[in-house]
């Protein structure tokens, strides 16, 4: 299933970011020292660098790190002030990074400590939205909105048809209407429903994240009118499910004597 967001499998704990600038420890044999790149911690616990600020997001980053479960901390053998260290789980290097401050060096800590153990959660709702991607689509019941939309591929700069079914927060990408299983499934919590112009098309539907780690979508139906009607049902979709999901987090942290009969 291709998700857009994750955010909808840790409704409470989105997996953390951070960004901004670090000294690294050089490995080289040849050149040691410290080397000043540009560090980004992603949603998914992964963490990156580059030589410089401008690179993200344009060029390849220089090396990829998974935290999920490496040991980090504070890190004196090396007698300099703000120093931290990372420890991969598979043990074979270990990273010093140095800080400008001591807060600095904390924000990274703090980050790296949410990534190192993410909290998993099984919510019922993800299991639905599995278990609907292996149905037709008109088994799922009770739609919010389906019909023919197109998707803009920018890697091959061309609009891919679907036949799509909107439900409870959640749209599903078939081939056609009589294909099974579906092609893949976007989660929508947190984005944003807009219409746009993009290139010759004077009307399309731009689903936008709630955060520059996950990615932009275009989508186009047959006609402006349709579009309108797309745009409509999306933003109700996403609206209904955020207030009712709320409703039950603020019910379940009540304090007990507040939930008697």
């Amino acid at each position: 299933m291709t998700v857009g967001s994750d955010i909808s499998r840790y409704p409470n704990t989105p997996r953390p970011t951070c960004r901004g600038y670090l000294h690294k420890r050089t490995q080289s044999a040849i050149l040691k020292g410290w080397r000043k790149r540009w560090f980004v911690l992603k949603h998914n616990g992964y963490l990156q660098y580059y030589k410089h600020k401008k690179d993200e997001g344009k060029c390849r980053p220089l090396e990829v790190t998974k935290l999920e479960g490496a040991e980090i901390g504070v890190d004196t053998s090396l007698g300099k002030p703000f120093v931290f260290k990372c420890i991969p789980q598979s043990g074979n290097r270990i990273f010093y990074f140095c800080a400008t401050s001591n807060q600095e060096m904390k924000r990274w800590l703090e980050s790296m400590e949410k990534a190192v153990h993410p909290v998993h959660q099984n919510h019922v709702w993800v299991d639905v939205t599995l278990h609907n991607t292996t149905l037709p689509p008109l088994a799922i019941k009770n739609p919010e909105c389906l019909g023919l939309l197109h998707q803009l591929d920018k890697s091959k700069d061309a609009w891919i048809q679907h036949y799509c079914i909107l439900k409870d927060g959640c749209l599903y990408f078939y081939a056609t209407l009589r294909s099974t299983p579906a092609q893949g499934g976007l989660y929508l919590q947190g984005y944003t429903v807009s219409e746009q112009s993009l290139g010759s098309k004077r009307s399309v539907i731009e689903l936008k994240p709630p955060s520059e780690e996950f990615k932009t979508f275009y989508l186009c139906a047959e006609n402006v009118n349709e579009n309108k009607r797309w745009i409509t049902a999306l933003k109700a979709s996403i609206n209904k499910w955020l207030p009712l999901h709320q409703a039950v987090q603020d019910f379940m942290n009540r304090p007990l004597e507040e939930t008697r009969m």
